[in-house]
């Protein structure tokens, strides 16, 4: 072989390499990281070497301004191709017109078969499209204190009949209480397992209909009536239900995954975990939700489409969610967990097929973030009754 051949061929391969260098893609990705112990410059490498035609430019934006920075870029024409989540941002993404469908591509995608049950329904909008692909989750459960149910020789309850007398064999006032209810801001999720399980609905007269008002005097009736929750309790917040379950001053409480390590260190195997109890013949749980999107402004879809499902795929989704404090949203990533104890993995694998979300509208903005624990506040200091409770929250719902 001569020089000129040689010289030509490498002049060949140099141009050659330019070309695809020239036609490399850049997916510009938002997501939003607390812990130190970031894994996402490990993922972007690892996606880049199968993927050497892609460039993954990932940006960790401080999630006390995340979405006010991801609408201002979307308004702006300087949207990132991907970025993580929320259902509840979902209506305004879809109002402003910001999101790609993934339905053609989800269907074609392998990994889909290995997503758990029920996740894709969850994050179905309101038009029947998928526009969401799950990257994380959590569900609420029961936490129970296995030492003490234990002592009084009781299983964890399985029904709300169960619970309500498990309640009150473990109440011991004042110094212990069965239940640990979040009566102020948040507890609406704590609530909706004894009453959205039985009739109620964030839906005209969804709220007042007998049924869900007999829920709801239920719940009433477990502070004032069989005092098995403790006084504080309408203006007990997270951190002092969590407090008093950790000093025994409670018996059990609501929470997800995202609880356990600190229970786990301060209580080691007196902490238990299962679904939460059956309600007249109905159970309803609070799933909490992260996902992946692809960005309708998007020059890169089918580049930022490989890199979000990359995320979503076997050891790349436990590695993402390494930082998360959340689970992984695979079948096998949820087989070999260990980042939690598994008592809370099956607790929480076990809730999903009957986790719910609430309706996207301003309404139950609402009723999450300020009418609920006004209202149930009211009603268990005995100011109101459960009648004129859900009648003040079905205004919200009703046109």
């Amino acid at each position: 072989m001569g020089w000129w051949t040689t010289f030509a061929g490498s002049f060949a391969l140099a141009a050659g390499l330019a070309v695809a260098s020239a036609k490399a893609e850049t997916v510009r990705f938002w997501y939003h990281f607390d812990n130190p112990a970031n894994p996402m410059s490990a993922l972007v490498s690892a996606f880049e070497k199968a993927n050497p035609g892609i460039k993954i430019q990932a940006e960790n934006v401080p999630w006390n301004s995340y979405y006010d920075n991801l609408y201002t870029s979307l308004v702006g024409g300087n949207a990132p191709d991907a970025a993580m989540v929320k259902l509840f941002a979902q209506p305004q993404l879809m109002e402003m017109g910001a999101l790609e469908p993934l339905n053609r591509r989800l269907d074609a995608w392998p990994g889909k078969a290995d997503l758990l049950d029920n996740l894709l329904t969850l994050n179905k909008a309101p038009d029947g499209k998928q526009y969401y692909l799950p990257i994380q989750y959590v569900v609420l459960y029961l936490y129970y204190r296995a030492d003490l149910f234990a002592e009084a020789g009781l299983k964890p309850p399985a029904t709300c009949e169960d619970f309500r007398e498990a309640a009150s064999k473990l109440t011991k006032a004042p110094e212990r209480y069965g239940f640990g209810l979040r009566g102020g801001k948040g507890g609406w999720d704590q609530w909706g397992a004894f009453v959205l399980s039985q009739g109620g609905d964030l839906k005209p007269g969804g709220l007042t209909n007998p049924r869900a008002v007999a829920a709801n005097q239920w719940v009433i009736d477990l502070f004032r009536k069989d005092k098995v929750i403790p006084p504080s309790a309408p203006n007990d917040g997270f951190q002092e239900i969590i407090a008093a379950f950790k000093a025994g001053k409670t018996a059990m409480t609501i929470h997800h995954i995202g609880s356990s390590k600190d229970l786990v260190a301060a209580l080691g195997n007196k902490v238990s975990a299962v679904p939460v109890p059956t309600c007249g013949g109905g159970r309803w749980t609070s799933y909490g939700d992260e996902s992946l999107a692809v960005f309708s402004s998007s020059k890169a879809k089918d580049a930022a489409w490989k890199w979000i499902s990359f995320l979503a795929e076997g050891e790349n989704n436990v590695a993402f969610n390494s930082a998360t404090g959340q689970l992984t949203v695979t079948r096998s990533g949820s087989q070999n967990w260990t980042l939690h104890e598994r008592r809370f993995v099956d607790a929480t694998v076990q809730s999903l097929p009957f986790a719910k979300v609430l309706p996207q509208t301003a309404a139950t903005s609402e009723f999450v973030n300020t009418a609920w624990q006004t209202e149930m506040q009211r009603a268990l200091t005995g100011q109101i009754t459960s009648q004129q409770m859900m009648g003040e929250l079905d205004k919200l719902f009703t046109p």
